[in-house]
């Protein structure tokens, strides 16, 4: 196999060691390079190009998360995540499907995550882990910060979107979002007369966009109700929604009340 240029980065002297002690045992990795902050990480991944970064979550100042946004996740090689127990950020992890090393880890544990690594670069998928890295972006929010906070502070929904769009990642404003389509694990996000696949469940994207803009009218289908032209009945009940640019949505009979409800209307 290819000798994989791989890259260590954690603020933890012990953490490097272990690492590199685990590492050396390998005959298919060539460590090129330790880091010990984010701001390090982001200069070596661009001067040295490694195949594989060891990146740790919690790092002072830049941390793991804020060198993938700033590296891009389209630049990024192969990344194995390293962090402690964090009730936060693990969760956005799984939910990405991003394979991480949770501190401490055993030997076994550690080989297995490696395996994973090697088998996506082997296979080419690294397409499928610069899209997982996209989802891991827009499933985390920042921690919460150090100042107090109002006793009814409003709810934070999602105000922007990163997709990748011909190997660039765009940032997009969630408000220009006309409508969005299931499509599996992936949700289609219609824009401006164009479309952008992301991988995130219906109900996940849902739950984070303001109510009070975006309604689900079909269980595969969620609008942005300030588009909304018209509807109409269709067949067995159901009825037709017509935005303001033409197209025609579906919308099941039982959330036409709520759909009344919510743009004020009557009858």
């Amino acid at each position: 196999m290819k000798t994989l240029r791989t890259l260590i980065v954690d603020d933890e002297i012990p953490a490097q060691q272990r690492l590199l002690h685990l590492l050396a045992q390998e005959a298919d990795i060539d460590v090129v390079g330790v880091c010990s902050s984010g701001t390090q990480a982001i200069q070596s991944i661009r001067t040295l190009h490694p195949d594989l970064v060891f990146l740790d979550i919690q790092m002072p100042g830049c941390d793991g998360l804020e060198v993938v946004r700033t590296i891009g996740p389209a630049e990024m090689p192969a990344v194995i995540f390293v962090t402690a127990y964090d009730q936060y950020a693990l969760p956005a992890f799984d939910l990405a499907a991003l394979d991480y090393l949770l501190k401490p880890f055993d030997n076994q544990r550690f080989r297995e995550t490696l395996d994973r690594a090697r088998e996506h670069m082997r296979l080419h998928q690294l397409d499928t882990l610069h899209q997982q890295l996209i989802h891991l972006l827009n499933v985390t929010q920042p921690p919460p910060q150090a100042a107090p906070v109002p006793a009814q502070a409003p709810t934070a929904y999602l105000e922007r979107l990163a997709v990748d769009h011909g190997g660039q990642v765009l940032v997009m404003a969630v408000e220009t979002i006309a409508y969005i389509t299931a499509e599996g694990p992936y949700v289609r996000l219609h824009s401006n007369g164009r479309t952008y696949l992301i991988r995130e469940r219906m109900k996940a994207l849902e739950a984070r966009l303001n109510p009070s803009l975006f309604y689900r009218i079909h269980r595969s289908t969620i609008v942005n109700v300030t588009e909304i032209a018209s509807y109409q009945r269709h067949t067995y009940g159901d009825y037709v929604v017509h935005l303001h640019d033409g197209t025609k949505l579906k919308m099941s009979r039982t959330r036409r009340e709520a759909l009344v409800k919510q743009l004020r209307l009557s009858g």
